[in-house]
């Protein structure tokens, strides 16, 4: 009973509400991006998942390993993520999560801070799988249609390089392989005259 008054003392109803039932538990298959944290002294994992569409955070997801403050704050950094853009999930901190939760003790407040930075590494990881993504695509691109769709993206100055024709090598015609062979055949000649002068 005493450990029961304890916990309801230091932990907010709503942190013992995402605790018992955690929101957006699990894995996004083919993510955006996957942030991975890890607190070596109180043994605190979490993996957090975010789907991007349109610059806009459409779905996160979490994998918590540790205390209930870790599980909870992953809980909460999901939900309030969901539906900001990139730029403003950014602005997410570990004192936002953990007011959002109505506060959480001082021993406690490394979770948050590990919540934010599962969210900040999830985000890395999306920006660096973009600026991959179109070097790739720009270097394996080899149609014409492919071009111009990654032009779109990369910017008028690469369209424009793209849209430049390939000058042609002009063929040799006909007459003109006739010429120098006759050109050939001549100088041999001459070459036979002089050796017999000889």
């Amino acid at each position: 009973n005493k450990m029961k008054k304890q916990t309801k003392q230091a932990y907010s109803k709503k942190v013992m509400h995402h605790f018992k039932d955690p929101h957006n538990v699990g894995e996004i298959k083919n993510a955006s991006g996957i942030g991975n944290v890890g607190n070596p002294v109180c043994g605190d994992i979490m993996r957090l998942y975010i789907k991007v569409k349109n610059n806009i955070i459409v779905d996160a997801k979490f994998k918590t390993f540790g205390c209930g403050a870790a599980i909870a704050t992953s809980s909460m950094v999901t939900d309030l993520v969901k539906g900001k853009t990139v730029e403003d999930a950014l602005e997410i901190s570990n004192r936002a999560v953990a007011e959002a939760l109505g506060g959480l003790p001082p021993i406690k407040m490394h979770c948050s801070v590990l919540a934010e930075q599962a969210l900040r590494s999830a985000i890395d990881d999306y920006i660096s799988k973009l600026k991959n993504g179109s070097k790739n695509k720009v270097s394996n691109s080899k149609t014409q249609k492919d071009k111009k769709v990654f032009a779109g993206c990369l910017g008028v100055k690469l369209a424009a390089k793209l849209a430049v024709p390939k000058t042609p090598k002009k063929k040799k015609t006909t007459k003109t392989k006739i010429e120098t062979k006759a050109k050939a055949k001549t100088s041999k000649s001459i070459k036979k005259t002089v050796r017999k002068k000889k």
